[in-house]
């Protein structure tokens, strides 16, 4: 017989996993209604909501631009938040915690917050509203993330490794090239993909950072001006099927790592 605290966690679990999941499988059945309002029942289904995603070409723009910020953020946030976890995880200096809680800052400042003080920033560098800013905005907040999951993954690499490259005659360079950046694959890739979804899917930074151009977080907000519409369920579905294929890559990807790591 199960114990009654063990039949209240199966009930917990399951009842998380039904609000978690019908939201979502009730955004792409909406997808297929034929009809341009949201609501049940669905008399008619249809796919010219999703084929339509794939020939729109505003769509199609908005998100190969909102991609390619997301590329370029989750790029610059792994090169300087690998280089601060580096910096931080092996040395040990008066106010290293201070560094260490004002590199973390940017991830628990609230949003606007983040954005208006961003949005000031820019002005003062001169940098104009647009691609740019938005990918500044979006590196200066990810950095903690990759900070944080590369300083984990480097507290459990054995120090013999490092030292045994630099007694081969190996420099700090390229020990850290040959020996430690191997090791932090599994944590890179996990990063790069959470620093990715985070850029994606931002809407406060886009907003105030952005110019002409918007991101898809903005151009759905904008469509939903105008009423919620199968339209809009269709791009969410889309996003969703092509953010659970990287998820899936990743988690093979970083499982293949940690098996080479441990041969």
């Amino acid at each position: 017989m199960r114990s009654g605290s063990g039949v209240f966690l199966s009930l917990t679990y399951w009842a998380f996993v039904v609000y978690l999941f019908v939201p979502l499988a009730l955004m792409v059945t909406m997808g297929f209604k034929d009809s341009a309002f949201i609501g049940f029942p669905i008399q008619n289904w249809t796919m010219r909501w999703y084929t339509g995603v794939f020939q729109d070409g505003e769509v199609l723009g908005v998100f190969a631009y909102s991609l390619a910020i997301a590329l370029s953020s989750t790029f610059f946030s792994l090169v300087i938040g690998t280089w601060i976890a580096s910096f931080l995880g092996p040395t040990t200096f008066r106010g290293k915690l201070l560094v260490f809680g004002l590199a973390c800052l940017p991830a628990v400042v609230p949003g606007i917050i983040s954005a208006i003080s961003l949005r000031i920033f820019v002005q003062f560098l001169a940098i104009e509203p647009g691609m740019a800013a938005i990918v500044l905005g979006h590196t200066v907040h990810n950095v903690p993330f990759v900070m944080l999951v590369v300083m984990a993954r480097l507290s459990t690499q054995p120090r013999s490794h490092v030292e045994a490259a630099r007694d081969l005659g190996a420099d700090a360079l390229t020990a850290f090239a040959r020996v430690t950046l191997p090791y932090l694959k599994p944590a890179l890739i996990g990063a790069a993909v959470f620093c990715m979804l985070l850029s994606f899917d931002d809407f406060v930074r886009s907003f105030f950072l952005g110019g002409y151009e918007p991101t898809l977080p903005v151009l759905i907000f904008a469509m939903l001006r105008s009423g919620m519409s199968p339209e809009i369920n269709a791009i969410a579905t889309v996003v969703l099927i092509l953010t659970a294929i990287l998820g899936l890559w990743a988690e093979k990807s970083m499982r293949t790592s940690e098996r080479k790591t441990a041969a």
